[in-house]
């Protein structure tokens, strides 16, 4: 893991495989940062670039006052520019998901894909979760621990421990931040507006994002494609990520068939 430094300060991020082919990146949710991705960077790294990135105030991050979800997805965009990455497929879970969306409306022709998992363009719930969120953040440890068996359907101690961990390391301030870009998220326009190809990936058993919010966004943009995971929940590339991968990888060769 390491960081770069960037006209926006420093962004923190990890990288793994080299290949002619489009390079992947992954964008985190709003407990964890990007090491929450290593079972798709090995994986992908077979076949490609494969990179995770870290959002202000996260993990190798600088922190930003006030950082927006555009903040983000522009701190990822002069990343990808200091690292000579010109176009990747994004894949982005929850916030991530939240990110790429902001990303593509931003700057459409940096995408050769989107990939959002477990995810939205607006939450029903959205205010009501950030407000809990709010209330809970001076114990980020203890949020953890109390969400922990929402965010993972595996029982497995040593994941759930891990999962734990990251989240605490969080700084409460940039976790607030992150809270406030996910949750009041309501992006249907730039969802509707999506002119690449997309893979919607969300969890059966995903309470914090039910797969109807997926079901929405499949609706939303135009041409998408929708992989329900099942006994996932809402960390599906944890819970399940041969099965998570496996969705990506045959995405993946559809859009590059297409491409070549």
């Amino acid at each position: 893991m390491a960081a770069i430094e960037t006209s926006r300060g420093k962004v923190g991020f990890v990288e793994q495989g080299g290949d002619g082919r489009t390079p992947i990146i992954f964008l985190h949710g709003v407990g964890s940062d990007k090491s929450v991705w290593r079972p798709q960077l090995e994986h992908f790294a077979r076949s490609r670039r494969a990179l995770a990135f870290d959002y202000p105030g996260y993990g190798e991050s600088a922190f930003v006052e006030g950082a927006t979800r555009d903040d983000f997805a522009a701190a990822v965009l002069v990343a990808m520019d200091a690292l000579g990455v010109e176009k990747a497929h994004v894949c982005g879970l929850s916030l991530g998901g939240v990110v790429a969306i902001a990303l593509n409306a931003a700057v459409p022709d940096r995408s050769a894909s989107l990939i959002i998992a477990d995810s939205f363009a607006v939450h029903p719930d959205g205010q009501a979760i950030y407000n809990r969120s709010i209330a809970a953040s001076s114990d980020i440890r203890g949020l953890a621990e109390a969400r922990v068996g929402a965010l993972l359907a595996s029982e497995e101690r040593d994941l759930r421990g891990d999962v734990i961990d990251t989240m605490a390391r969080i700084d409460p301030a940039a976790y607030r931040i992150g809270a406030e870009a996910v949750w009041l998220a309501d992006q249907r326009v730039r969802a509707a507006s999506i002119a690449v190809p997309t893979l919607i990936i969300v969890g059966d058993e995903d309470a914090i994002t039910p797969p109807a919010l997926s079901e929405e966004l499949h609706a939303l943009i135009p041409g998408s494609r929708l992989e329900v995971i099942a006994g996932a929940s809402h960390l599906a590339n944890l819970d399940k990520p041969a099965e998570f991968n496996a969705a990506i990888d045959d995405f993946l060769s559809a859009v590059e068939a297409e491409a070549y």
